[in-house]
C-alpha cells in the first residue's frame, strides 16, 4: 500500500562554501544544510549539496540528505537523493524531486521506498510531499 505524507520544513543552517569551480559563467558550489521537518514527518536532517549557478541565477542542484525523525508514528532514519533545477533560474519553472534511497531506512522505517517533491511558496516557505511504501 502506498502512503501519502506532507508538511513543511525550516532551513536552520545553510553553510555554503565559495564556488570551487567557475567556467564559462557557471559556478559550482558546495553547501551543508540543516532542516527541521513539520507535519507527517517530525524530525531533522543534514544535507550535502552541490549547486550550479549561471548568469540566470541558481539553475540546478543535487544533494544527499540524511533524515532522522518520526514519519506517521514510525521512528527511524532514511536518506533522500535530491534532483532539482529551473529552466530559467526562476521559481516559476523549477522542479525539486526526492528519491528515498533504497535500503537506507533504519528502525521502524526499515524497508521504506518512495518519491517526493519540494514546493517553494510565493513567501519563500518550503513544503514537501512524499509517496512511500514500507515493506
Amino acid at each position: 500500500m502506498t502512503l501519502q505524507a506532507s508538511g513543511t520544513f525550516d532551513v536552520d543552517a545553510w553553510d555554503a562554501e565559495k564556488p570551487y569551480d567557475e567556467q564559462g559563467g557557471n559556478k559550482l558550489t558546495r553547501a551543508h544544510v540543516r532542516k527541521t521537518f513539520h507535519g507527517d514527518l517530525v524530525g531533522t536532517s543534514t544535507t550535502e549539496m552541490i549547486a550550479v549557478e549561471s548568469a540566470a541565477g541558481p539553475v540546478a542542484y543535487v544533494a544527499v540528505e540524511h533524515v532522522q525523525g518520526i514519519l506517521h508514528g514510525r521512528e527511524g532514519t532514511f536518506v533522500l537523493q535530491h534532483s532539482a533545477g529551473s529552466e530559467d533560474g526562476t521559481a516559476d519553472t523549477q522542479w525539486l524531486r526526492w528519491l528515498i534511497v533504497p535500503t537506507s531506512g533504519t528502525g521502524e522505517l526499515t524497508g521504506i521506498r518512495g518519491l517526493g517533491q519540494i514546493t517553494i511558496g510565493p513567501d519563500g516557505g518550503h513544503s514537501w510531499s512524499l509517496e512511500y511504501t514500507l515493506s
